[in-house]
């Protein structure tokens, strides 16, 4: 597929770093100057304007579709089995990570993609058990080569029981990986790349990357062989998926729709979105999905034309801009909804070409107001706790190229 114009403009101009702070919201945003209305914390204030918004685009997992008891629980039996099964670890029926353990590495930054949370943890809990250091990964052309030569590698170590459930050092780790950018990328150069051997977490799920062959396993259950056209290795129960729920009721997605247009922005491979989407009924709802799988064939166009290697995930805009362009209005005034820090950078960098509000969304985090802080300094224009929040400040007078209507009322925010 081609790639769109002002998509390109952007991509030559100044966002290969979207991760970069020297952020601008109150001279780029559309809604600067309006936080009397629009309580930047603790949801929405009460000065009785409206927000004029024609382009709602949503993040799947928190905002759509509850994923604490899938892809949060995947992550953490997928490390539980690579540690038991493949590195001789034993323990128990305890969890080595704790779905809190897992916010908290969120909140850093750059872990939008879920296998390389996984192999973050990983890294981490290696690097507190004893386990020596391994710098260099053997290159091997088989999950079976892979946990057979783990197995060998490890037989004679015994490592220290651990876990992250109370581990006094994790916050002052989890600062400087934030400080060394976050993400995958940040724990490695934490850590030295010193135990980068024992993680295969690359590659291809039937060759090297033993980190995603599990993990899709856990959570595809029996969709995992007749999606992949594998045998499952480590995990031959029932897909994580299925314990997905709807965060925001179909009702409130037909009255927002009277209003705008919307659109996803997910990070989820294109099976797994449209998986839940058709799961839920909700395909008929939305104008635009962009997947992990379009920003995947965006950086294999780029490096055949150009010779240049480019992440297009978010915190990338990438997604947000390709949303924008296959809905069409002209000159669209847009909101973008996430849960995660990486979903209000990946808005606030998209602001360089587009009018539109980081919309940071509370669902079930325990800690609000540490989420909302966290989101706030990410970039969050506003935060709320319920998509009625969100409904109630709509303006009633939506633009004239949306679903309901013809231009601006009065005391809208643009």
């Amino acid at each position: 597929m081609k790639t769109f114009d002002f998509i390109k403009a952007t991509i030559s101009h100044n966002l290969k770093d979207p991760l970069s702070k020297s952020l601008e919201p109150d001279c780029l945003s559309p809604f600067a100057g309006h936080y009397d209305t629009v309580s930047k914390r603790g949801g929405l204030g009460r000065g009785g304007g409206f927000v004029a918004m024609d382009i709602l685009i949503f993040d799947m997992d928190g905002v759509l579709i509850d994923v604490s008891r899938s892809y949060r629980e995947t992550i953490q039996r997928t490390v539980q089995i690579y540690l038991e099964t493949c590195l001789g670890f034993k323990s128990g029926k305890r969890r080595l990570v704790t779905k809190g353990a897992i916010s908290l590495f969120k909140s850093v930054g750059g872990f939008n993609n879920d296998w390389d949370l996984t192999s973050g943890l990983l890294l981490y809990l290696l690097s507190i058990s004893g386990y020596p250091p391994l710098t260099k990964r053997k290159r091997l052309s088989s999950i079976e080569k892979v946990t057979l030569y783990l197995k060998n590698q490890s037989s004679d170590i015994c490592p220290k029981k651990v876990s992250l459930f109370k581990r006094k050092q994790l916050p002052s780790f989890l600062e400087k990986v934030r400080a060394l950018g976050g993400g995958l990328r940040g724990i490695r150069r934490a850590l030295g790349d010193s135990w980068d051997g024992w993680v295969y977490g690359s590659g291809d799920l039937d060759q090297e990357n033993l980190v995603k062959r599990i993990f899709q396993e856990v959570y595809l259950g029996r969709r995992f062989s007749s999606y992949y056209h594998l045998q499952p290795l480590f995990y031959r129960g029932q897909g994580l998926y299925l314990h997905e729920r709807l965060l925001i009721p179909r009702r409130i997605l037909s009255s927002l729709r009277k209003k705008l247009r919307m659109g996803i922005a997910s990070g989820r491979p294109r099976f797994e979105a449209v998986l839940a989407l058709k799961r839920f009924h909700l395909l008929p709802y939305f104008d635009s999905v962009v997947t992990l799988d379009e920003c995947v064939e965006e950086e294999d166009r780029i490096l055949h034309a150009e010779g240049r290697r480019m992440s297009f995930s978010k915190p990338h805009p990438y997604s947000l801009l390709r949303v924008v362009q296959e809905i069409d209005i002209p000159n669209p005034r847009c909101g973008y909804m996430g849960d995660v820090v990486d979903d209000m950078v990946t808005a606030h960098a998209a602001k360089k070409t587009l009018q539109i509000l980081a919309i940071g969304f509370l669902s079930d985090q325990k800690n609000k107001k540490s989420a909302t802080d966290a989101l706030i300094r990410a970039g969050a224009d506003f935060v709320i706790e319920s998509p009625k929040e969100f409904l109630q400040l709509l303006s009633p007078s939506p633009h004239p190229s949306s679903p309901g209507g013809e231009g601006k009322g009065e005391g809208c925010l643009f």
